[in-house]
């Protein structure tokens, strides 16, 4: 699989590649976007993860804002660091260097390929590929298939109506929805069917992985929920293990106007429809998940 990551690199984004990697599956590429913290933030944390448990492949710089409306973070929720943990921090970059700008790293990747279509593994905010899209479309038309984490058919977790990924960016979702390359959703309904408690917690060979494990539950657990959601790793585990998650054709729309529905995202089925949408996860989705971080060693 020719397979390019976008991601704004909070825990269960470090957790989905982590994933990857243990099924033998090196992204050609991983590209930033300000998402679930401000562009910097997430750029340590993309780098200071290399630091810690080996290079995902080589990052690039995205987009440190969204296409036409302010900037909406989730530190209320995640913290400044963009994540949670019981004890220790991911370590600082060796290196201060500029990342190349994400949208020659895309092209590249794109005009490089053979017969073999191109997978894009969105876990953030769609803002990356929606300029790509407005940019440089002949390159962009070039992508097989994007499967996304982001929207929901039902309640949202930022507000009320919106998933986060889809609100931090509702414009590019929307751009990306009306587009030529088919989208594979993950949404929050989805992933809410791989949950896990404290009393899953499995025995880890990294201490960091560990505290940034229970960090990541602590979400729920802080606000009086006995399990939490397994969101970017289901969308990971769709690449690795189709069988494991089902999709049925739809038709997505995104909600543009300002106001409570904002990035709410409608979905309706229909069997010609442009998009697929995750519909069941496999009970034992959850102990995959689990148990690849088993496999995960310290590096630093």
């Amino acid at each position: 699989m020719r397979l390019w990551v976008d991601t704004d690199f909070g825990f269960d984004d470090l957790w989905a590649l982590l994933l990857l990697r243990v099924h033998g599956l090196q992204p050609a590429g991983v590209s930033l976007v300000a998402g679930n913290a401000p562009l910097p933030q997430v750029t340590r944390n993309a780098l200071g993860a290399a630091r810690a448990f080996g290079g995902f492949g080589p990052l690039f710089a995205g987009a440190d804002r969204p296409l036409r409306r302010p900037a909406e973070h989730a530190a209320r929720i995640l913290g400044p660091r963009g994540m949670q943990s019981r004890g220790a921090h991911l370590p600082e970059p060796d290196s201060a260097a500029p990342l190349p700008a994400a949208a020659d790293g895309l092209a590249r990747f794109l005009d490089a390929g053979d017969d073999e279509p191109a997978t894009i593994l969105a876990l953030g905010p769609l803002t990356n590929l929606a300029a790509l899209a407005h940019s440089r479309p002949a390159q962009y038309a070039r992508i097989g298939r994007i499967v996304w984490m982001g929207g929901s058919a039902g309640r949202g977790n930022h507000t009320p109506a919106a998933e986060f990924n889809a609100l931090a960016d509702p414009e590019a979702a929307d751009r990306i929805a009306r587009g030529p390359v088919p989208l594979a959703v993950v949404d929050l309904q989805a992933c809410r069917q791989a949950t896990f408690g404290p009393e899953d917690l499995p025995g880890l060979s990294s201490p960091l992985l560990s505290d940034l494990l229970g960090g990541y539950l602590d979400i729920a657990l802080s606000r009086g929920r006995t399990r939490m959601a397994i969101y970017d790793p289901i969308a990971a585990l769709a690449l690795v293990m189709p069988a494991m998650v089902a999709f049925a054709p739809a038709q997505m729309r995104i909600e543009l106007a300002d106001g409570p529905d904002c990035g709410r995202t409608a979905f309706a089925p229909d069997r010609h429809g442009p998009h697929r949408l995750a519909t069941r996860v496999a009970p034992d989705a959850a102990r995959h998940c689990l148990d690849a971080l088993k496999k995960v060693q310290d590096h630093a």
